[in-house]
């Protein structure tokens, strides 16, 4: 079976799109009735005839090895992750765990525009000086027309804490990874034109080799499940369109004045070590956009506020999609949305080939945003922002700390987009976890009507600002 050709150079093109079940290279001719035959049996049926290769491509989903259980030693290689554990032909809906029916999700689904690493030569290494304080680096690449940055972070050495963690969401960095849905986006809501972007961002509209983003669909027009940060991120540099990472580094500029001796950890490190990765951490510092979350992530975050640690959420929209890490490959996360206006994905397909946890929102498998973190996403339009107005609730006296010194009313009227409370907008909701006891001390107001598009009925323009009196949600 051949999925691609090549040319006279040896590069591959024409490559496949599409399922591929149970292939096998028989080693004789059939006759067409014999064919015919063998087209109307399950692919998990024995065939009664020698093959010199029979690809099980259920087996070990997380391994880009694909066995041959001929016994003749064909083992096959999945190049850039192709998407694994899918319905296959005989999927007849009796669960939608591949685990529980693995002889029914037997397929895999190319895509010629898969990409998990280029499979570049390796030509630049570096051996970071354990004299580096930890924070976000970058390797600056210059040519004679262009510039690029490879950003990295360093942690400090194992048996060195610190009381202030900046945590890095690498995760939602691949999710948004060459990002394209960005211009649209852009051009719609906030009015920009062409001339606004950079260099990069043009090579990321308009060449395919680096991917897209797992807003991005493929090709073919199925969803992306794999995001990847093994491959050229152009939207991963300073400068440029303001979202996720270039907040986060005014972030890290903020914590390098105020706190210059911060631990600075990757979503890796918490997916990895847990609760253990914040040993000696009093204060935790989330990013701009800490979106896509793991299990262990979500239970390191539970075990920290459980034993007094203190968490410092600066953003919406965060702790929403739930997503499994590669086992063996850092820099990789997969999700399958399953919900419906959110992708194309078959009705059984709802569980990770990585590690064969569910995926989705964390809201529909029991986990909103608000039993974690006290608010959680509602709406967004990315058009101009407004401010926040002080509510009662800012009087109380376990908060009159947070406005010593301030004695307006209007806060964050101003800014880069217009104001602070904008793009996306979490709320306060008793009935999905927020504590009674939280104090609303400031809500939003005066937002765009485009915002509206995506509330599903809900109404977020409300006077309340104490919980629980009011409605049970109030915008933040």
């Amino acid at each position: 079976m051949i999925a691609a050709e090549r040319d006279h150079s040896g590069i591959p093109h024409h490559h496949f799109n599409g399922k591929i079940e149970r292939p096998r290279i028989l080693a004789a001719a059939l006759s067409l009735e014999l064919l015919n035959d063998l087209a109307l049996r399950k692919p998990t049926e024995p065939l009664g005839w020698p093959c010199l290769a029979d690809w099980d491509l259920l087996s070990d989903p997380a391994s880009e090895i694909v066995p041959d259980q001929s016994g003749c030693g064909h083992d096959g290689v999945c190049i850039n992750q192709p998407t694994r554990a899918v319905q296959g032909s005989n999927w007849e809906s009796p669960t939608m765990d591949w685990r529980s029916a693995p002889e029914q999700y037997g397929a895999a689904h190319f895509h010629h525009d898969d990409i998990e690493n280029p499979g570049w030569q390796e030509d630049l290494t570096l051996t970071v000086p354990t004299d580096w304080p930890s924070g976000c680096y970058a390797a600056r690449l210059r040519g004679a027309d262009a510039e690029f940055y490879v950003p990295f972070v360093v942690r400090k050495p194992a048996d060195v804490t610190s009381d202030v963690a900046f945590l890095a969401p690498t995760a939602t960095y691949a999710a948004y990874t060459n990002l394209t849905m960005q211009r649209q986006t852009n051009e719609y809501n906030l009015g920009c034109v062409a001339s606004s972007y950079t260099p990069l961002d043009l090579l990321a509209f308009g060449h395919p080799g680096p991917g897209k983003s797992l807003y991005d669909p493929h090709d073919d027009g199925s969803e992306r499940s794999i995001g990847s940060l093994r491959r050229p991120a152009v939207n991963l540099q300073p400068g440029g369109w303001l979202w996720n990472f270039q907040i986060d580094l005014c972030l890290l500029g903020w914590l390098a004045h105020f706190a210059p001796d911060h631990q600075t950890l990757t979503d890796e490190d918490l997916n990895r070590e847990g609760l253990a990765a914040l040993d000696g951490c009093q204060v935790l510092v989330t990013a701009s956009h800490p979106e896509y979350w793991s299990l262990p992530m979500v239970q390191a975050i539970d075990g920290f506020l459980a034993r007094g640690g203190r968490l410092m959420y600066l953003s919406a929209n965060g702790f929403y999609w739930a997503i499994d890490f590669h086992p063996q490959r850092e820099g990789l996360i997969e999700i399958r949305r399953r919900r419906p206006g959110n992708g194309r994905f078959g009705a059984g397909e709802a569980y990770s080939s990585f590690i064969g946890r569910p995926c989705g929102s964390w809201a529909d498998l029991g986990r909103p945003e608000q039993s974690l973190v006290g608010v959680g996403y509602l709406t967004e339009a990315f058009d101009r922002s407004s401010y926040y107005r002080r509510l009662e609730a800012s009087e109380d006296p376990r908060a009159r700390f947070i406005f010593e010194g301030i004695a307006e009313d209007i806060v964050g009227d101003f800014g880069i987009t217009g104001g602070a409370a904008g793009l996306e907008i979490d709320v306060a909701d008793v009935e999905l976890g927020t504590p009674r006891h939280a104090l609303v001390v400031a809500s939003s107001e005066q937002h765009g009507s485009s915002f509206a598009r995506t509330l599903g009925g809900l109404n977020f323009s409300l006077d309340c600002g104490t919980m629980p009196q009011g409605s049970p949600f109030v915008p933040i």
